[in-house]
């Protein structure tokens, strides 16, 4: 058998996790191929974390251009271009995909182009998509599924009309209309985007919460802002069928209501993408289309390993890359290592944001009892608003366990939360005390000096 053909470790997807994986693996001496059909840099860097955050700075302008007479600046006729903003996203993500490419290249990592399914538990089959097609084998001693997720569309007429969160940036522009359909980041994500942005949105949530999972009292405050910016929210309710065409649409709801629009954004969960992997022929146990693990990252095949969002668990792209690095520490380098998933910090990039790490008041409330937990609040406008007299108040909150004063959870809403709460999660994954944050000196005047100071 051919060297070229032959290797340690061959990764099926070329995303956050794939790539940590493949180039912490090469740097043990494994000889390592990264097979992806697609675009390298996965759903994160090319149609997910990185545009979705670069179109929220866009949108950021909305509210710069707003306050700017507050504060000594006289702007006339200005607008957003957002022909102009998609297009440099776009060209920005082109670059951090060959990025990725010559990154790649220079640890020493095979990229084969083409789209990889199990040949046999230590074989997988490559349809290069070129044409005329074209089909090869390639072989390793070990094989790392990470493919990711791709978004879901609900099962209803006409949702072929509609766009996921993938569609948004390959738009030339965006209708007045927008009818955005979920509850979860990405959903909350694009509706102050697009509000911002200056388009007309409505928003339908099958429940009466936005953002599941995530404190109840960030989430309220949020909606209640959304709402005060202008995005129409509709509680209890979702599509029943899309009627019309693409750019003139007629969305009915199981209410009974009628939305005209220019467009609609499926924002409705995503799905690990196992199509057509050939996961049956080895044997790889699969539950709720997703692939179970063990703390190795190792499926039911011992030479077989999956990490990221085709597992299903927390689908976010630092887990991702660091089970990657954890399965070569432990499978290559000789240096067992678990991923901890106890202190994960997330954010929704929200106008502003939400940010959050350990424990919501309501699971501490369930864990420990309400009697066990005391919460710390402070709630006001930022200084940045002052002048404007303006604008969304903060949010900051602790969440505390009463006998050893341990801080269970810490959560902001606010500008600039994921940056201050990124830095929180240090102390608070260290086992931080509501004292030690007490104790610690304040840098004034900022937001993030009102989490110690909180009495």
């Amino acid at each position: 058998m051919s060297l070229e053909n032959q290797f340690d470790l061959i990764v099926l997807g070329g995303g956050s996790g794939g790539l940590a994986a493949a180039k912490r693996a090469v740097g043990y001496g494994a000889r390592v191929a990264v097979v992806e059909g697609d675009r390298v840099g996965g759903t994160c860097v090319i149609r997910g974390c990185v545009p979705k955050k670069l179109l929220v700075y866009g949108a950021m302008y909305h509210d710069y251009l707003q306050n700017a007479y507050s504060y000594g600046v006289d702007i006339n006729n200005s607008q957003i271009n957002i022909s102009r903003l998609l297009l440099n996203v776009r060209k920005e993500v082109d670059r951090l995909n060959e990025l990725h490419i010559s990154l790649l290249s220079k640890s020493g990592v095979k990229l084969v182009s083409g789209w990889g399914s199990f040949n046999g538990p230590n074989s997988v089959l490559v349809n290069n998509n070129k044409e005329p097609s074209e089909k090869f084998t390639i072989n390793a001693e070990k094989i790392l599924i990470a493919v990711g997720g791709r978004p879901y569309l609900p099962p209803i007429q006409g949702v072929e009309l509609g766009w996921t969160s993938d569609d948004m940036f390959l738009l030339n522009d965006f209708p007045e209309v927008v009818v955005v359909v979920g509850a979860g980041f990405i959903a909350c994500e694009f509706s102050c985007i697009l509000n911002r942005l200056g388009i007309n949105v409505i928003q339908l949530v099958r429940g009466d919460n936005l953002l599941r999972g995530f404190d109840h009292e960030l989430s309220n405050s949020l909606a209640k802002d959304m709402i005060e910016s202008g995005i129409e929210i509709h509680f209890a309710d979702s599509p029943e069928n899309l009627k019309g065409e693409i750019g003139d649409i007629t969305l009915n709801t199981k209410s009974g209501g009628r939305i005209n629009c220019g467009g609609v954004l499926f924002a409705t969960g995503r799905r690990p993408f196992l199509k057509d992997l050939n996961l049956e022929s080895v044997g790889i146990r699969c539950v709720n289309n997703k692939v179970p693990i063990d703390s190795n990252q190792m499926t039911n095949i011992e030479n077989i390993y999956a990490v990221g969002d085709v597992t299903d668990r927390f689908n976010l792209t630092p887990v991702a890359i660091d089970e990657g690095r954890a399965f070569a520490d432990t499978t290559f380098g000789n240096k067992k290592r678990n991923v901890d998933y106890l202190h994960v910090p997330r954010a929704v990039f929200t106008q502003p944001e939400i940010a959050t790490v350990g424990l919501t008041e309501e699971e501490a409330n369930e864990l420990y009892g309400v009697e066990n937990i005391k919460i710390f609040t402070s709630k006001f406008r930022p200084m940045s608003k002052a002048l404007p007299k303006k604008g969304s108040k903060c949010l900051l909150k602790l969440v505390v366990q009463k006998n050893n004063d341990k801080i269970l959870g810490c959560h902001m809403y606010g500008e600039n939360a994921a940056e201050i709460v990124q830095m929180a999660a240090i102390p608070i994954s260290l086992g931080a005390t509501k004292e030690d944050f007490d104790k610690t000196m304040a840098l004034h005047p900022t937001i993030a000096e009102e989490f110690v100071t909180m009495i």
